[in-house]
């Protein structure tokens, strides 16, 4: 049964993507824009925003920081100002550095907490307004499954994608009966700029255009939580099930650490 309403046909939807200069979020972009939805991406990388823009018809790009309460304020208004409405927005801005207790790092912790969560909230507060209002469109956060739990060199990353898990659940309860759809994007292992930076050997390491493809079918099953590679995915969730000790026990057997 899906908790979503489907979306299957995006022709015309007006789509905005903050955090779209890489990555997954490059990747479902282009993928959108391929299937006739009208395309907003943001990231702070103004080159790489604005050849999107330059190379896909009908598009916008929108230069900002993410963690920038205004900025977001000021490029809702602007979307819909050009478009008359948001059908769906998705935050899939992150930051990622590997962290143990040994190595504690205050200031890298709070750049955790500022890109990976304070940034969707500075999205939540630039749409929600726009969603109610509507009484209808979809929030996406783009967690991780190290927010399921705890995991070796994800001290300052894992908190954060453990937060937008449970900040989806809760927004879904809220919103769910005005209408509007809200979903938790949980990827494993995807070849990024941000994994690039592990030296381990990553099990089912998949490309940003898989990843892609998993999100649209997931918003076309109206899943609330979309989770990807399953091969992968589905261990860990029955790992995240185990007793305390059990799981401790077996995380240190698979990893070393």
């Amino acid at each position: 049964m899906p908790l979503n309403p489907r979306i299957t046909d995006w022709t015309g939807r007006v789509v905005w993507l903050v955090g779209a200069s890489s990555g997954i979020g490059l990747a479902t972009a282009r993928q959108l824009h391929e299937r006739g939805a009208t395309v907003v991406v943001s990231a702070r990388n103004a080159a790489t925003i604005e050849a999107f823009e330059a190379g896909h018809d009908g598009s916008l790009g929108i230069a900002l920081d993410a963690t920038d309460r205004d900025a977001m304020a000021r490029a809702a208004l602007r979307i819909v100002t050009c478009f008359g409405r948001i059908d769906l927005a998705l935050y899939c801005a992150g930051h990622y550095a590997p962290m143990r207790a040994t190595a504690f790092d205050f200031d890298e912790m709070l750049l955790h907490d500022r890109v990976n969560y304070v940034g969707a909230l500075c999205l939540l507060d630039a749409v929600l307004p726009v969603l109610i209002r509507q009484g209808s469109g979809h929030l996406s956060l783009v967690s991780s499954v190290a927010g399921y739990r705890g995991l070796p060199n994800s001290l300052a990353y894992g908190p954060t994608k453990a937060a937008l898990i449970n900040l989806a659940q809760t927004l879904y309860l809220d919103l769910h009966p005005l209408g509007i759809g809200v979903s938790v994007i949980c990827p494993g292992f995807v070849a990024t700029p941000l994994t690039a930076q592990n030296e381990f050997k990553m099990p089912a390491l998949i490309r940003p255009e898989e990843a892609a493809r998993e999100i649209l079918t997931g918003w076309a099953a109206g899943r609330f939580e979309i989770h990807f590679p399953k091969r992968f995915t589905r261990v860990l969730k029955a790992l995240s099930h185990l007793s305390d000790a059990l799981y401790f026990q077996a995380i240190r057997r698979v990893t070393g650490l």
